[in-house]
């Protein structure tokens, strides 16, 4: 049986993993999939926090450059993962995996609010827990609202999941010539402009030595091999780690 390596993780998911092959939305079929594999993790005893983005259903940035005031498309944003974590929630509860939505914006009809030791207190309880509505403030991406959530819970690491195996020079959907990194650091990262995450949430998982591992989060199995220390994707780390 696989062992883990890690007790706690903070996966960062990414609004549009929930479209599967639609153009918009939320996939059933995908939010089936991923339930699924947070439970091989859970099954491992391993706790589990998350934080999914909204570019499914609406992006800050986007409406910004459409002409909309940043911080009112940034607070659309944040409410639309709200939206997203709910639906994960759904998953994941009839999958057999008890799960809560701690919001970062104030709704207590539909979840609770977001503070560390409410998260602290279900993980100890065996809950996964799911971290909605972004950092709660405009102009600040879900990539930064993981690694913050991910220092705030003292996750062992932060696992990235997203569409392609690891980072590349470029993206490999569009250039074939694309060269895969297996490890690279913070530094790297930002002196390259790798499109990784943005520049906030690097410098701030840089600045706090907290690594992160990026990974194809399409092939099953992958988190899995990830919370078990096993070689997948690519890992990002400090300068003398």
């Amino acid at each position: 049986m696989a062992k883990a390596k890690f007790k706690r993780v903070l996966l960062k998911l990414s609004g549009e993993a929930l479209m599967g092959d639609k153009a918009y939305g939320i996939s059933s079929k995908v939010l089936t999939y991923l339930a699924e594999e947070v439970k091989k993790v859970t099954s491992l005893g391993v706790e589990v926090g998350m934080v999914i983005g909204a570019g499914n259903i609406f992006r800050g940035v986007s409406g910004a450059s459409s002409g909309m005031d940043r911080a009112a498309a940034d607070n659309m944003g944040m409410l639309a993962t709200v939206m997203n974590s709910l639906a994960l929630k759904d998953a994941l509860d009839n999958n057999g995996v008890s799960t809560a939505v701690l919001s970062a914006i104030p709704m207590a009809s539909v979840c609770e609010p977001y503070s560390r030791l409410l998260a602290l207190d279900h993980f100890h309880r065996g809950d996964a827990v799911i971290f909605a509505a972004g950092t709660g403030n405009p102009y600040f991406t879900t990539d930064t609202a993981g690694v913050l959530r991910g220092l705030e819970i003292n996750a062992d690491m932060i696992c990235k999941a997203t569409r392609v195996d690891g980072v590349y020079d470029k993206d490999p959907l569009r250039y074939d010539d694309a060269v895969k990194f297996d490890q690279l650091t913070f530094t790297d990262v930002l002196h390259r402009r790798l499109k990784v995450m943005d520049a906030a949430a690097i410098s701030l998982a840089m600045d706090n030595h907290k690594k992160i591992l990026v990974f194809d989060l399409s092939i099953p199995g992958n988190i899995k091999k990830a919370v078990c220390g096993k070689k997948v994707g690519t890992l990002i780390i400090g300068e003398n780690e």
